[in-house]
């Protein structure tokens, strides 16, 4: 079964030579190039026997290499379903303490990824982010969450930054529709890959755009139109999508991006925190100004300045209403005091 796969190399593993060791490690990164490959093929790729490769096959469990092949065509053919999954992790994880479990998978995701990484393709990801007009990034589904993270701060540095994570043709397309060779076009995608992930890098890179993917793999669908590729391990047999190393890895562009633009971005910064304490004084202003209007309850009227300065005070409020409900609470207070006194 194919959800044996993973968990049949994982508890094999203790028993593997240095070769056998050599073709589950590859298996476990590149399923999806091994599944159509031979035996002879896959040793030479992983540097072993054919029959090494062999022995590996019946070594966890199948009755020869066919099915080992099959299993891992399943696999890129079904990507794993949610039961799958389940099934994989708990096998995985066993007896075992969950917490160390999944932490350690996680830690190893994070070390593959620091070997794997295109230094080259880093540095070139980090200049034309800050080179560029304006910045797009793309990310659906799960990947999305990074992508919108990624987003957020690369706008609060540079402030030209498009978020697309939409799987919808039109809303994609109208935002992309100005993307030019002056511009940037981050991809983000990983298992299960989102289509219109692929059509907005291809129309991203027709349109003559710096186009970068961030993914799990070289044979990943958005890799075919991407001028640099960042590769992060994520996890596709496990409950839910392990992100954590494409997250480091977005954070180690962003500290890069920060390093290399430094005063730059000190002083937006500056200005930043400036603009925020000029907006909270306007804002305890308004508050003085409110309390002052809606605490004398004897003034029946405020003029439509004082309503427009409150709103955009406060985000655009009903201060009407508001008014109204201070000069009540303060005229109530009074008469309750005058009660108290007479008392």
């Amino acid at each position: 079964m194919l959800s044996n796969l993973l968990v049949r190399i994982d508890l094999s593993r203790k028993d593997f030579s240095k070769g056998q060791r050599k073709i589950a490690d590859y298996i476990e990164e590149h399923y999806d190039s091994a599944a159509f490959m031979t035996a002879a093929k896959l040793g030479e790729e992983v540097g072993v026997s054919e029959s090494t490769v062999v022995r590996f096959a019946t070594q966890i469990g199948y009755d020869g290499f066919p099915y080992l092949q099959k299993a891992m065509q399943e696999m890129i053919r079904d990507k794993l379903n949610s039961v799958q999954r389940i099934e994989v992790t708990t096998g995985r994880i066993g007896d075992s303490d969950v917490v160390e479990s999944v932490l350690n998978q996680d830690i190893d995701k994070i070390r593959r990824t620091i070997d794997e990484v295109s230094r080259e393709d880093f540095k070139k990801t980090v200049n034309a982010i800050i080179n560029a007009r304006n910045i797009y990034v793309f990310g659906a589904k799960s990947s999305s969450y990074i992508a919108n993270f990624f987003a957020y701060y690369l706008d609060l540095i540079f402030g030209n930054v498009h978020i697309l994570n939409s799987t919808s043709k039109t809303t994609t397309y109208e935002k992309l529709f100005r993307i030019s060779k002056k511009d940037v076009m981050i991809g983000i995608s990983f298992p299960r890959y989102s289509a219109m992930a692929v059509d907005a890098m291809s129309f991203a890179h027709d349109r003559g755009a710096e186009v970068i993917a961030i993914t799990d793999s070289m044979v990943a669908p958005v890799v075919k139109d991407a001028d640099e590729v960042l590769l992060a391990r994520s996890d596709i047999a496990s409950v839910v999508d392990t992100l954590v190393a494409p997250l480091s890895l977005i954070n180690a562009l962003l500290v890069a991006i920060v390093i290399e633009r430094k005063e730059d971005i000190k002083n937006t910064f500056i200005d930043l925190e400036k603009e925020n304490r000029n907006k909270e004084k306007a804002r305890q202003d308004s508050l003085a100004k409110l309390d002052s209007l809606s605490g004398n309850a004897s003034k029946k009227v405020y003029t439509a300045a004082d309503t427009a300065r409150f709103e955009k005070a406060f985000g655009g409020k009903n201060f009407k209403g508001l008014f109204d409900r201070r000069r009540r609470k303060a005229k109530q207070d009074g008469e309750t005091a005058k009660t108290e006194e007479a008392q």
